[in-house]
Parts: C-alpha cells; structure tokens; sequence
C-alpha cells in the first residue's frame, strides 16, 4: 500500500529531498521507468543548449563541438572564461595550427590572458612571441588574467594545466564533431582526450611555486565527465538535427557505460539507499534533484505525483 503525501507536505520537504524516505513505496518497475523519463528530460535540454550554441555558431558542427568541449572542461569554476576563450580562438584557428604543440599552447594560453602569470624564461619568452604572431595574423583579442578562477581547491583544474592537456589533445589531431559522433564507450572519450601536458607545465602550472602535477593527461573522472556533458549531449543533438534516431540510441548506450555519479545531487538519493547502476540513471536523479526538489516545483514533478493524495 502507497504512503500518499500531500502537496503541502511535498513542498514543506522538497529542498531537503525528503520524497528519498518514500521512495520504497513505488514499485520498482514504476520507479525504473520513471527514472528513464527523467534521464530522457535531461538529455533533451542539454540538447536543446546545444542547438542553441550550433544556430548561434553558423550552424557549424565543428565550432559548436569546440565551444561545448572548453565550456564542459572549463568546470564549475571558469566555465564563463572558457566559454569566452572558445569564442576568440575558433576551432578553424586551432585546427590550422595543431602541428605545433608551441602553437596550439601560444594562441591557448596567450590569449587566455594567463600567460602573462608567468615569470620570464626561455619557453614563456617563445609563446608570447608566438602569441604575438598569432594574435596579428587572425587578430585575436587577449583576455585578462584576471578573469579566471585560479583558487580551486582541486589543482587538477587549474586552468593552466587544463589548457596545456586541451594543447595536448588537439596536436596533430583532426578535432571534429565526426571525433565525437565515434565515442561509443567510456574508453572511446577516455581515448579522445588522451593528450599528455608538456613537462614543462607539469611543473609550472602553479605560478612562482615549485609545485608539480601529478597526472599530465585528463583523468578518468574527468573524462566520465566530458562524457556525461559533451559527448553524449552532442550526439544526441546532432542525430535530433539530421533525423538520424540511431544517434539518440548511441547517446543512451554511451551514458549506460559511463559510472554513475556521486556529488551533490545524487548524495541524498544514495543515502537513501538508491543506487544508480550507471550515468544514465545517475543524470535522472540529478534531474529530480535540481529541476524539481531544489525548485519546489512539486506539482509539476512525476515522482511527486506518484506519492501525493
């Protein structure tokens, strides 16, 4: 027998998420498919995000993939600056010069503003003529240091250090949205970032400090990420925008082989004792957990309505 709720009540406990205490009471196979059709919701307005990118873009594929790709690495902490940075140094601008890792670093960390953090030697000394080259050539604008969020408690997230792996990536590499439409697996979008940092940036990554970077490439929490965000979003949207329904199918199959995600938004569903089994079913409740419970948005929601009166 169902426990039924009032609105009321609903909404007296939706931002501490008490609906997780009635979970029990569904059967599993509503509550499955309930999930399913939230994860779906997800994927749909990601995809409607990046449809707005690609119009915004020229209805260039190639950009909009570029765009996302620094806006997902960039994080919670410098998503705006790194949404900005994709828009002076276009992907037509990379993928002309990515037989150089010097360039590729020198237009990325140049025009970041962030070179300018930098005590002068030899190797900053080459970049910032190399910038300097490149900004007369294409006439790039330069951002400001300052502009970027170099606090983070994770230095894994540097900027900096995101840049020289983002460098990294893209050298000698055909960097196109058919690089991601291939990424069937988690392993494919831990393959397609790949690139290892320049030693040099291992170890001056932190500004006028002898610390060092423990890993060169993009980690494999980070890759799930880029899945979870970029990859499977993209596919989605470009097999949506070509009525290829086969896309749709590759999107659902990539998340279902990415791990699930623990943070936040999912902590509460977990102490509850529902565990996702992978990024799929972890996105739906990330869905709950942000449109709906932080939201009140109670009348609205279909796991409310399954337990109100």
């Amino acid at each position: 027998m169902e426990s039924k709720l009032s609105i009321e009540q609903l909404k007296a406990g939706a931002k501490s998420m008490a609906c997780t205490q009635h979970i029990k009471c569904l059967r599993s196979i509503d509550f499955e498919a309930l999930l399913v059709a939230l994860a779906c919701e997800r994927l749909t307005r990601k995809r409607h995000d990046i449809i707005s990118i690609f119009e915004s873009s020229g209805k260039n594929w190639n950009q909009t993939f570029h765009i996302m790709l620094f806006k997902v690495l960039g994080g919670m902490d410098n998503q705006v600056p790194m949404t900005r940075l994709a828009h002076i140094v276009s992907n037509y601008v990379l993928m002309r010069e990515n037989s150089s890792i010097v360039n590729l670093e020198a237009l990325l960390l140049g025009c970041s503003g962030l070179l300018d953090l930098y005590p002068q030697d030899d190797y900053i000394h080459r970049l910032r003529l190399e910038h300097d080259h490149f900004k007369a050539k294409y006439g790039l604008e330069s951002m400001s240091a300052e502009e970027w969020n170099l606090a983070s408690r994770y230095r894994a997230n540097h900027p900096t250090l995101r840049l020289a792996q983002l460098a990294a990536c893209l050298h000698n590499k055909d960097f196109s949205i058919h690089s991601a439409l291939s990424c069937r697996t988690s392993r494919d979008v831990y393959e397609l970032f790949s690139g290892c940092a320049s030693p040099y940036w291992l170890e001056h990554f932190v500004p006028n400090t002898q610390i060092k970077a423990s890993i060169s490439r993009i980690g494999q929490f980070k890759s799930d990420l880029l899945g979870i965000n970029l990859i499977a979003p993209l596919i989605h949207a470009y097999g949506n925008h070509s009525l290829d329904e086969e896309f749709a199918y590759h999107a659902v199959h990539l998340l279902e082989d990415i791990a699930a995600e623990n943070n936040r938004y999912t902590k509460p569903w977990y102490d509850a004792g529902i565990e996702p089994r992978d990024a799929f079913l972890s996105q739906a409740l990330i869905q709950l957990s942000k449109e709906y419970c932080s939201k009140q948005r109670c009348e609205q929601c279909p796991l409310a309505s399954r337990l109100r009166k």
